[in-house]
């Protein structure tokens, strides 16, 4: 008997992973036939191909609780899924811990995608612990760059494959051209934005800072697009700081290309990522990329700072030195961009796509 797929993603919250996911999830129902997804979020059935078996609760009032309160209501449903058909094939793109756990409980197995690079947790010696001897318990662990691999095997000796994001080029400049509202007002001055979750991991602090230490010494605009629990934090650092005609902050938009577009540079500052999908958006569109230098992506986007600027997790004073740098040497950082996307091949969304397709096959 043909082995069925479920893909484990309780909590669809429209970031970077969530992207993938969809991308993923309609690739694979198309090429394996059939698939079904576990996850708590009912409010994005219309990104999922229509062939695609979503498994939700009945009610969506779950939708409103915490993260945890979601995992716990997705491990049953995905018990519940097992235990009707063990011969299933579990891809988990989210709380991978719990879910090998209960595949390796009722012998299922069991494919873990690592989002988040490890120096984001594995400074707590308990978690370093258990996600070592679990990850190590599923049939793959798969991750989305190079140095990710690594990271892994060298702190957790876990073995893992990289598969790279899959990279639509064409579908990004495609939604760059629709209309959308202008969030710069002047032609003249240097137009910088900043995309990402108000997280502590993001660390939109650091740039706000970095163009503090500027105000008085280039012409600029700024914008932050995103939505998160540190919001409020943000206002009030531009409030305290008369940066109020400088920087402006956008709610999170589903379509942000035609606001990449708008831009002169991106700023990435995350104290960790797995493999920044603005990153790799914003040099589609050919934009300069200024990025802090966290594990893991960046460097390995940005060819080790040949393709755009590196700078020190958390160091605004750098970060600052960078942007200016850009601001007085257009013309040569043009010919970064040049390079980055050129390398941007290694992302097709075809080739990678195809891997994910073989790493589940190899399991059926």
């Amino acid at each position: 008997m043909k082995s069925k797929v479920l893909v484990f993603m309780p909590s669809i919250e429209g970031g970077g992973v969530e992207k993938n996911f969809f991308i993923v999830c309609n690739y694979l129902v198309i090429k394996l036939g059939s698939l079904k997804v576990i996850t708590i979020s009912k409010g994005f059935k219309k990104k999922f191909d229509k062939s695609v078996t979503l498994i939700t609760p009945s009610s969506s009032i779950w939708d409103r609780f915490s993260r945890r309160i979601k995992y716990l209501i997705a491990i049953f449903l995905l018990i519940k899924e097992i235990i009707k058909d063990k011969n299933t094939i579990v891809f988990s793109f989210q709380a991978n811990i719990y879910c090998i756990l209960i595949c390796k409980l009722f012998s299922v197995k069991v494919i873990a995608r690592s989002n988040t690079a490890p120096i984001g947790w594995s400074r707590n010696i308990l978690k370093k612990y258990i996600f070592k001897k679990v990850l190590n318990l599923s049939d793959q662990v798969m991750v989305n760059s190079i140095q990710f691999k690594n990271d892994l095997k060298k702190q957790l000796n876990v073995n893992s494959k990289c598969i790279y994001n899959p990279l639509n080029r064409k579908e990004i400049i495609k939604k760059s051209k629709q209309k959308s509202k202008k969030i710069f007002s002047s032609s003249k001055k240097l137009k910088i934005l900043n995309i990402g979750r108000f997280t502590e991991q993001k660390d939109q602090l650091t740039f706000l800072k970095s163009l503090n230490n500027l105000k008085n010494k280039i012409d600029f605009e700024a914008c932050i697009i995103g939505r998160g629990v540190l919001k409020k934090k943000l206002q009030n650092y531009i409030s305290q700081n008369n940066l109020g005609n400088f920087v402006k902050i956008i709610d999170f938009v589903k379509n942000p290309y035609p606001l990449i577009k708008q831009s002169d540079l991106f700023i990435l500052t995350s104290k960790f990522e797995g493999l920044p999908n603005v990153l790799l958006e914003s040099l589609t569109l050919k934009k300069f990329v200024i990025s802090s230098d966290c594990h893991t992506g960046p460097k390995e986007i940005l060819l080790n700072g040949k393709g755009g600027l590196l700078f020190k997790v958390g160091n605004y004073r750098e970060l600052s030195k960078k942007i200016r740098f850009y601001s007085m040497n257009k013309k040569n950082c043009g010919k970064m961009i040049n390079r980055s996307y050129k390398a941007l091949d290694r992302f097709d969304y075809r080739k990678n796509l195809r891997q994910y397709e073989d790493m589940v096959r190899s399991l059926i």
